[in-house]
This record gives structure tokens, sequence and C-alpha cells, in this order.
């Protein structure tokens, strides 16, 4: 009788996360700013028909980087989740910070789950508030941790470059087109040099609290995000 290969809890975890970190790696990144009249999403993204960055609810929008099919899952369940506490108790109920722990919860079970794969994907949860201090920005790890971020934030590819150039540039307060400046010359930065991402290739939204619609969700064209890169 053969003896089942036997692989040590420590390796197992170790092995999962290391295979859902190179996943996300080779993605293109997103950067998260908070800016005067809300938060902005900025992602390199040269299709126009798959989004990387999606509305949720009124004041609570989506972005992910990693395999498309994931977090599409996640994208459609997170719609449904927030459409049904809103339906069957109040639409100010749907808050940034229930989304963010019902996609921990999910990201937790699978990346500990034996049975399937880790999630090859990070998100971004945020939800714009009546102020700039009450803006919400939560960052997910494949394996389910929330982290709550302040200012600005990236992920996917060379994340880390790209939250130095944030760290460095960002100030409070910033106008949409510096915001945008900001976001896209960070994607710009990576490893190996600086380069331009050309406005055609960059899909922008943004949570504006100045919209007087209930919904704050709103997509900036291309035309939009070229004059701001203008500027």
């Amino acid at each position: 009788m053969t003896m089942p290969f036997y692989v040590s809890p420590e390796q197992l975890m170790k092995d999962r996360a290391d295979f859902a970190r190179k996943g996300i790696a080779r993605g293109r990144g997103v950067a998260v700013v908070q800016y005067l009249d809300g938060v902005l999403f900025v992602s390199e993204n040269p299709s126009a028909a798959l989004h990387k960055i999606s509305e949720i609810y009124d004041r609570v929008a989506f972005a992910a980087v990693g395999r498309y099919n994931e977090f599409e899952n996640l994208r459609i369940a997170g719609v449904r989740l927030a459409d049904m506490r809103g339906y069957a108790y109040d639409r100010r109920d749907v808050t940034g910070r229930a989304l963010a722990n019902a996609y921990a919860q999910t990201l937790g079970t699978i990346f500990s789950s034996g049975g399937e794969k880790p999630y090859e994907v990070e998100l971004f949860v945020a939800e714009v508030g009546a102020t700039a201090a009450e803006d919400q920005i939560y960052r997910l790890t494949f394996d389910g941790q929330v982290a709550d971020e302040h200012g600005y934030a990236a992920m996917g590819g060379p994340a880390e470059s790209v939250t130095a150039h944030l760290a460095e540039n960002w100030t409070e307060g910033l106008d949409l087109a510096a915001a945008i400046k900001l976001a896209a010359a960070g994607l710009g930065h990576g490893e190996t040099g600086e380069r331009v991402i050309a406005s055609g290739d960059l899909e922008v939204a943004v949570l504006d609290r100045t919209r007087i619609q209930d919904r704050k969700f709103k997509r900036l064209s291309d035309a939009a995000v070229a004059e701001a890169l203008a500027t």
C-alpha cells in the first residue's frame, strides 16, 4: 500500500500564497486616490468591454486585479448582496465595510480550502461619504485579509513602485485632473523605469460626492481623461 504524500500545513499555505501572488503580479495595476470631491479609480486597461472598475451600489464601487473570471464572479455576488440588503432593509444599510467583510469571508474560505485553488485576485472596495473624512477605502488580498487605506493605494503589477510614487506626490485636497495625472504617472512608474500610458489605455471612474443623484459612480470618457492629462 502506497503512503499518501505529506505536505505540512505551513508549506501548503505558503505554496498557495506564492501561487496567488504570482498570478496577481502578472496583471496590470489599479490605483485609488482620494481627491477633493470623492474617490478616483484608475486602471491600465486597454479593453473597452472588460472592466476592472465597477459600481456596486449608490455610494460603493469595486476595483480588482488578477483573473477576470474570478473577480467578475465576486463583483456579481457583491451587486446581488447589496441589492438584497438595500431592498430588505434600507439603502443606507449598504456600506463599503459590510461588503468588504463579506468579500473577506469568501476569499478567506476559498484560500483555506484544500479542494480548490486560491483566487488570483486582489480587490478594492470604496465608499464615498458626505465629507472626505468619511470616505472609506478597503483593500482585500487573495487570502481574505482586509486593510483600511487612506489617501491612496495601489495593487497588481508593480504595486510597491506605484505606491511609493503616490506616497511621494499625493497631497490632501487634489482636484480631479491632478488626481488623474498622479494616478496615471504612478501606474507608469515601474521597477524598470518610467513610461507614459496613453489615455485610451486607462480605465477611469470616480465616486463623486457632489453628484445630486443617489448614485455617485461615474465613468470618465477617453476625451475627459485626455483633457485631464493635458492640463
